[in-house]
């Protein structure tokens, strides 16, 4: 591990949650890492740039930062970019955080993370409500067998609604050649990730994603993930763009009991012998089975993108272990390509996991003709928005 006293860091790409990160670093709010350049092929937001961060490097083409004057880069472009900048980066010797998704497709995103092995750098996600207290305790509850072999898993996580105007606000956006995808690709990435860091990768993906349902896009605003694991258990994934008020609510049935997550309150209910053992031994055909009922709440959302990028930091300085490692990336990546190639393979299950060739030549396909769009004109702001934090 290197032994640096400061990470010197470039950003890549000054839009809204790059210039976010940007400011955070350029204010000293993450310990151990200083705002050396930033970078973006728009030049009135590098001007902003300039004007905003005296003295900080700016640059157009990310390649001339790849000259050894930053030890680190956080990558903040267009979805389609992130494994190829990140894997440019790495190989130059620069450890890299990268926004989530890693890429629109987990072969390029997998070339990446090779990367990152060969090469020995730090490759981190930014995948920053895994710094949410309610979801690290039911991730504890889970992985330590507390509620037994799982059963179903359900979040219906429709409260990421949008308008019109979002889509319209950047000429990549709800794009398959600028973005990607839709609701799975853009906001889902956290709760996919969520999903199976708390429960664990199924085998089997079918889904229904449905294109322009609600906006006029040319991507899917509305998706519904059914998924099957090893021992049998089922899931359900459900995310919209286009409802409101909408539902954030993840349910989790085991062996042992349930929990429920809804409200920012994580609700328990815990039996006190496993239901296989009361369904083959009860005398009776419809117990009434002991539960032990508890809530947690909490109304603390975590370190969030801060966190991340302070863990990114400690973990090149100080070799603390990554919160979002990019590997870890792959799978909630996986989820979302396994849902669009069931969708375009008339609904088929796709077994995990994903042999990427047959997606991405569809998406190829898509992409080639996909339309860009004329875009709102806005200077970044340079703060995190409300919208990219849990939301009950």
């Amino acid at each position: 591990m290197e032994t640096l006293q400061q990470v010197k860091v470039a950003v890549i790409g000054y839009g809204g949650i790059g210039s976010a990160h940007t400011a955070t670093i350029a204010a000293g709010k993450v310990q151990g890492m200083q705002l050396a350049a930033v970078c973006d092929v728009n030049p009135a937001r590098l001007a902003a740039a300039e004007e905003r961060f005296h003295g900080v490097r700016c640059e157009q083409d990310f390649h001339a930062l790849l000259d050894g004057s930053v030890a680190a880069a956080v990558i903040a472009v267009p979805h389609p970019m992130h494994a190829q900048i990140a894997e440019a980066c790495l190989r130059a010797g620069l450890h890299v955080l990268s926004e989530k998704p890693l890429d629109i497709s987990v072969t390029a995103a997998r070339r990446a993370v090779e990367a990152a092995k060969e090469t020995g750098r730090i490759f981190a996600v930014m995948l920053n409500q895994r710094t949410a207290p309610i979801f690290r305790r039911a991730r504890e509850i889970v992985q330590s067998g507390a509620l037994g072999e799982l059963k179903r898993t359900v979040w219906l996580i429709t409260n990421w609604y949008r308008t019109q105007h979002y889509y319209d606000s950047g000429a990549w956006r709800a794009t398959w050649s600028g973005e990607g995808g839709g609701v799975l690709l853009n906001q889902a990435p956290h709760n996919l990730d969520l999903w199976q860091w708390i429960c664990g990768m199924p085998e089997a993906v079918s889904a229904y994603c449905d294109v322009a349902r609600y906006h006029r896009i040319e991507v899917e605003d509305d998706a519904t993930l059914i998924t099957r694991y090893a021992n049998g258990a089922t899931g359900l994934f459900v995310t919209s763009t286009g409802e409101y008020p909408g539902t954030n609510r993840l349910e989790i049935a085991g062996d042992l009991g349930k929990i429920v997550l809804e409200d920012g309150v994580l609700k328990w209910w815990q039996l006190s012998e496993p239901e296989h053992e009361i369904r083959w031994h009860s005398p009776e055909s419809m117990p009434h089975m002991p539960c032990r009922y508890t809530e947690e709440r909490f109304e603390d959302g975590g370190a969030q993108h801060r966190g991340i990028l302070q863990n990114f930091a400690n973990a090149i300085l100080q070799g603390e272990a990554l919160i979002s490692p990019a590997a870890d990336g792959l799978n909630e990546l996986a989820l979302s390509n396994a849902a669009y190639l069931s969708q375009w393979t008339g609904h088929a299950t796709v077994a995990l996991p994903l042999d990427g060739a047959q997606f991405d030549a569809l998406l190829a396909e898509r992409a080639a003709h996909s339309m860009t769009h004329e875009a709102l004109a806005k200077i970044p702001e340079g703060e995190y928005a409300e919208r990219w934090q849990t939301r009950w």
